[in-house]
């Protein structure tokens, strides 16, 4: 077990600069998600599996609260099991978000995905759709990127081949740009 803690430690320390180096990324996102809020507009959150509870992680810190009391920010996890299973049954799995997004999104609004690979086709589609509609996209990528490197307005790429270093950078930005927030929020 220690061994295999030491080893996590020493992949994720191993990211710690490249993640320095996304800072600039992250403000943008802030300030990007302010403007948005400041025009009555909404950050909607999509991923699968993993990403899925980092993209309702990040809904409930926004829309709720993260550290302190401030004044709730508009922002939804696209995740209602009944609107995922019709889009799945009706349409197929690769729908899922993009109808949510072509009923839920507006021009000004922001689409924040989580995805290691990059690659999946429920969340390109979604984007895809996103970027037609006027919304701002957001991708928190990991390993090389996948089909989503280079497609997004503002992406924060974590090129980690490990997953779960992935999702565990993913977590540490996301909490900072709620820090961020909630720091210029009241």
């Amino acid at each position: 077990m220690k061994h295999m803690l030491d080893e996590a430690l020493n992949d994720n320390a191993a990211l710690h600069d490249r993640l320095r180096a996304l800072a600039p990324a992250l403000q943008r996102l802030g300030e990007t998600m302010l403007a948005c809020w400041d025009k009555r507009g909404k950050v909607l959150t999509a991923g699968n599996g993993g990403s899925m509870a980092d993209a309702m992680h990040l809904a409930e810190e926004l829309s709720v609260r993260y550290k302190k009391n401030r004044r709730a920010l508009a922002a939804v996890a696209l995740c209602d099991p009944s609107a995922i299973t019709c889009a799945g049954n009706d349409f197929g799995y690769d729908t899922i978000f993009e109808r949510q997004v072509e009923a839920l999104g507006n021009p000004g609004d922001i689409l924040v995905v989580f995805t290691s690979s990059g690659n999946s086709q429920c969340v390109v589609r979604a984007v895809t759709l996103a970027k037609k509609q006027g919304l701002t996209t957001v991708a928190f990528l990991g390993k090389d990127g996948g089909k989503l490197k280079g497609t997004c307005d503002i992406e924060l790429h974590v090129p980690s081949p490990n997953t779960a270093r992935v999702q565990e950078a993913h977590l540490l930005l996301y909490h900072t740009l709620c820090e961020w927030i909630d720091a210029r929020v009241n």
